[in-house]
C-alpha cells in the first residue's frame, strides 16, 4: 500500500535489530487547520479539467484538518484548472473545499463530521496513564512490549485481546489480503497488541529494527508531541536484514495524532527522538502461522525482500549480457 508524503535522503541508521517479541499504508485524518467559508460563492470560471494533469505532483494534505479526508485533496488536485496547480496550498484548499462542498450529497458530509469528531472524541479520552497509575498503585508486575520499549504496557494483559482479534480479522487482514499478501497478508492469525510512550521520563527514541510480525499496525494515540518521525529503509528478509538502502527505499513518516500507518513487519525502521512533549502509539503486530510455516521451504524471497530483488534482476541482467556477447560471438565465426 503507498504511503503519502515523500522521503528525504538521509545516511543509512545502523544495521537493525529484532524487536524482542516482535508499502506503507496511511489511515485517518491530520491535526493542522484550514478554515472555509461555505458561504463564499461558487466561481463558475473556474472549472475541473476532464483528464487529470499526469506530469503534476500533488501537495500532501496530511497535516491539515479538513472537511474530508486528505487523500481526497490529493487525488482532485492534478484535475485542477491549470491557473490553480502553482496558487498556495490554502488557495487550493479552498477551491477544492467549495467543489465537494457543492456536489457532494449532505449524508455524506455529515458522515465525514461525524468520524472526525468520533476520532477527537477517542484520542482526547484515551489515557495510558491509567494503565501506569493501576499497574503502580496495585503492585502489579506487567509484560513490557518488547525487548526494546521501557514503558507501555502489553494490551492483552487487559482484557483486550478479543477486540484486537476482531480489529485484526474484521479491518487489518482484507487490507493486508489486497496490499500484502506477499507475506501472509490473507492468513494473519494472530496478534501482539501494546501500547508505548516516549517523551520526558519516557522512551525518547527507538533504534533501528524490524518487527516480529508480517504486518504492523502503528496508530498515533498523541498527545501534543514534536520529533519522533519514523524512518523507513526498506524490506528485507533474514538473510540480508543488514544490507544498505536504496535511494528509493528512503521514506521518512511523521506522526499525527488520530492516524494510522500500515506496514510489513519486516520493513526496516526507527523513530527518531520525541524531542518535546509525549506521544503514545498504539501497536499492533499481526502473524501468519502459514506464512512463517512455508517460508522455512523458501529460499527466494524476491517478491517482498528488496535485496533479494535486487540480486535476481542483477542476475537476470549479468544473463542476457551473457547471451548477447555469446550470440555476437557465434555472429562473427559465421562472418570470418
Amino acid at each position: 500500500m503507498s504511503t503519502d508524503g515523500s522521503g528525504d535522503r538521509r545516511e543509512d541508521p545502523p544495521p537493525p535489530q529484532n524487536n524482542g517479541s516482535g508499502a506503507i499504508a496511511s489511515i485517518g485524518g491530520g491535526n493542522g487547520v484550514v478554515s472555509g467559508d461555505s458561504s463564499r460563492p461558487f466561481v463558475p470560471s473556474q472549472r475541473l479539467r476532464l483528464n487529470p494533469n499526469k506530469d503534476h505532483k500533488p501537495d500532501n494534505y496530511d497535516d491539515l484538518q479538513l472537511d474530508f479526508n486528505p487523500s481526497i485533496f490529493s487525488s482532485l488536485e492534478p484535475y485542477l484548472p491549470p491557473s490553480m496547480l502553482s496558487v498556495s496550498r490554502e488557495a487550493k484548499v479552498q477551491f477544492m473545499r467549495e467543489i465537494l462542498l457543492r456536489y457532494l450529497p449532505q449524508g455524506e458530509q455529515t458522515r465525514a463530521q461525524r468520524h472526525r469528531e468520533y476520532r477527537q472524541k477517542i484520542i482526547s479520552n484515551y489515557q495510558v496513564e491509567n494503565f501506569e497509575n493501576w499497574v503502580n498503585e496495585a503492585k502489579f508486575r506487567i509484560m513490557r512490549p518488547n525487548t526494546m520499549n521501557k514503558f507501555g504496557a502489553v494490551l492483552d494483559d487487559f482484557g483486550l485481546e478479543t477486540m484486537l482479534d476482531k480489529l485484526m480479522e474484521g479491518f487489518i487482514r482484507p487490507i493486508s489480503k489486497v496490499f500484502f499478501s506477499e507475506v501472509g497478508g490473507s492468513t494473519l492469525d494472530s496478534h501482539h497488541g501494546f501500547v508505548v510512550e516516549y517523551g520526558k521520563d519516557r522512551d525518547v527514541d527507538l533504534g533501528f529494527h524490524v518487527d516480529d510480525s508480517e504486518v504492523t499496525l502503528n496508530v498515533c494515540l498523541g498527545k501534543e508531541f514534536s520529533g519522533g518521525e519514523l524512518f523507513f529503509r526498506g524490506t528485507r528478509c533474514d538473510k540480508h536484514v543488514n544490507t544498505g538502502s536504496q535511494s528509493e527505499e528512503i521514506f521518512d513518516y511523521s506522526h499525527v495524532p488520530g492516524k494510522a500507518v500500515l506496514h510489513r513487519g519486516r520493513h526496516r525502521h526507527g523513530a527518531r527522538a520525541t524531542t518535546a512533549g509525549h506521544r503514545i502509539n498504539l501497536l499492533l503486530w499481526c502473524r501468519s502461522s502459514v506464512f512463517r510455516e512455508m517460508k522455512k521451504y523458501q529460499k527466494d524471497f524476491s517478491s517482498w525482500c528488496g535485496e533479494c530483488n535486487r540480486e535476481k534482476n542483477e542476475r537476470q541482467r549479468m544473463s542476457i549480457a551473457a547471451t548477447k556477447l555469446e550470440l555476437l560471438r557465434r555472429e562473427g565465426e559465421s562472418t570470418t
